[in-house]
């Protein structure tokens, strides 16, 4: 039986790939919807693909239903960001017209406000399911992974640095500066902390990739990890950009927001933009991201362990997109039968995510750490 699957953003960064993975399935047809109708087209008439795909115009404001009504996918992949000030009203005509919801936000609020839609999804028997990413799928996935290796799982602490040449748009900036100098809430010391956006500069040592600097980034890790790993005393999570004097210019600006200098650095994502892709020929396409894990086994010890990721030739962008296509093609084949809404955790084991990894340039390690 064939699954069409409609992604919004379809030719954008991430949902280019999405599309590109997705239409070599043999059971998946793929309909790329976006604003621009040519470039949409122009995807669909290049991609290696089982099914012919379709390319739509599509603008989530206008005329989502009736696209939905008129083309009828299965599932929708949502990847149109920033969802920082996104409301669910993508997913609501979703499960109004009874069909599987999928999306790759990041934003702390969205991510783990998706609760909201439960009823509804399940009375409709759909999924919904928000940050199909990074974070939470692929940070919960490798907690889950090795959480039985403890008796009492304490800490975790893990960053993500950018490769300087990784293709980025004016959305995601805005979304990055979007909490720069802002005050929000993490875990640790057993109790809610303030932190600012892009403050408490550290320098990590990344595997493969030497010392990045590293800043606070708010996601929705930070609200969910508390309920799902109730033992968990600390939560840590940075990201840092490659070039260290773009990143410290960085924690620079946030500080001004912080003590009130600027209100904001989101008017200021265009020109940054603009900058950083001037200094793409000094830095590399290579990026990195590792979570390390630490409390006490089954005899008291302490115990720490580390997993590293290393991605290179720019493949670290593609990262973020395994959950939605795992996801997608779960639903496609009736391997996923959970209906509601949720945030992406538990649906997606950590061997799965790397099996889909396994074709690109990108390695990884465990490491068993002393106490």
């Amino acid at each position: 039986m064939l699954t069409r699957i409609l992604v919004i953003g379809g030719y954008g960064n991430f949902g280019q790939f999405i599309s590109r993975q997705l239409a070599r399935e043999a059971d998946v047809q793929v309909i790329i919807g976006g604003r621009d109708l040519a470039k949409a087209t122009t995807l669909a008439d290049a991609l290696p693909a089982c099914h012919p795909p379709l390319a739509v115009a599509l603008d989530i404001q206008r005329n989502l239903l009736q696209v939905l009504q008129q083309h009828t996918p299965d599932i929708v992949i949502h990847t149109s960001g920033p969802f920082q000030h996104q409301g669910y009203e993508v997913a609501r005509i979703c499960i109004q017209q009874q069909c599987h919801y999928i999306d790759l936000a990041d934003g702390r609020d969205f991510v783990s406000g998706i609760g909201a839609l439960d009823d509804a999804a399940k009375q409709r028997q759909v999924l919904v399911c928000s940050g199909a990413s990074s974070v939470p799928a692929l940070s919960s996935a490798i907690i889950d992974r090795y959480q039985a290796h403890f008796a009492q799982l304490e800490t975790v602490e893990y960053a993500i640095s950018t490769a300087q040449k990784t293709s980025r748009g004016l959305a995601t900036t805005a979304a990055v500066l979007s909490y720069a100098g802002k005050p929000f809430f993490t875990h640790l010391n057993g109790k809610a902390a303030t932190v600012y956006g892009w403050q408490d500069l550290r320098l990590r040592h990344f595997y493969g990739l030497g010392k990045r600097l590293l800043g606070n980034c708010d996601i929705p890790d930070l609200s969910l990890f508390p309920q799902r790993y109730p033992s968990l005393r600390d939560i840590r999570f940075q990201a840092g950009l490659e070039l260290k004097l773009v990143h410290t210019v960085l924690f620079m600006l946030a500080g001004c927001v912080r003590i009130g200098l600027l209100a904001s650095l989101q008017p200021l994502a265009p020109a940054m933009l603009k900058i950083s892709r001037l200094l793409d020929p000094l830095g590399t396409d290579d990026s990195g991201f590792y979570m390390t894990l630490r409390g006490h086994d089954q005899q008291g010890h302490a115990r720490q362990l580390r997993f590293d990721l290393l991605a290179r030739e720019g493949d670290g962008m593609l990262i973020p997109c395994i959950p939605s296509i795992l996801l997608a093609l779960k639903l496609a084949r009736g391997q996923i039968v959970t209906t509601g809404a949720l945030p992406c955790m538990g649906l997606i084991s950590l061997e799965e995510y790397l099996d889909a990894l396994g074709e690109f340039a990108i390695e990884w390690r465990t490491t068993d750490l002393a106490g």
